[in-house]
């Protein structure tokens, strides 16, 4: 991940060899802070495997600060998802 921006409230992050699968779920999760004004993401070139995904936020609040609890919520999600699976998957083959 590379940020790219000098205002650190509006923030372009490149997320390499990354897609839609991540960025439409990071931007969802991202976008439940009411402190984002605005969150995106693009696709450059379909031969290139990076997104751009910016996020603006209210105020003062680092722009990084959202990513990093957007990254943190869907990992939390993905095992949760994960957890449930592997109990279902359990208690049908028992």
């Amino acid at each position: 991940v590379q940020p790219d921006g000098t205002d650190g409230n509006c923030v372009t992050f490149v997320l390499h060899d990354e897609d839609h699968t991540l960025g439409n779920s990071l931007r969802y999760m991202v976008m439940k802070n009411p402190d984002v004004e605005f969150c995106g993401y693009c696709i450059t070139h379909p031969s290139e495997s990076k997104i751009n995904f910016r996020i603006q936020t209210r105020g003062a609040l680092p722009a990084v600060e959202p990513f990093r609890k957007g990254l943190n919520d869907l990992m939390g999600v993905c095992q949760h998802v994960l957890n449930t699976f592997e109990v279902r998957l359990f208690l049908k083959s028992s």
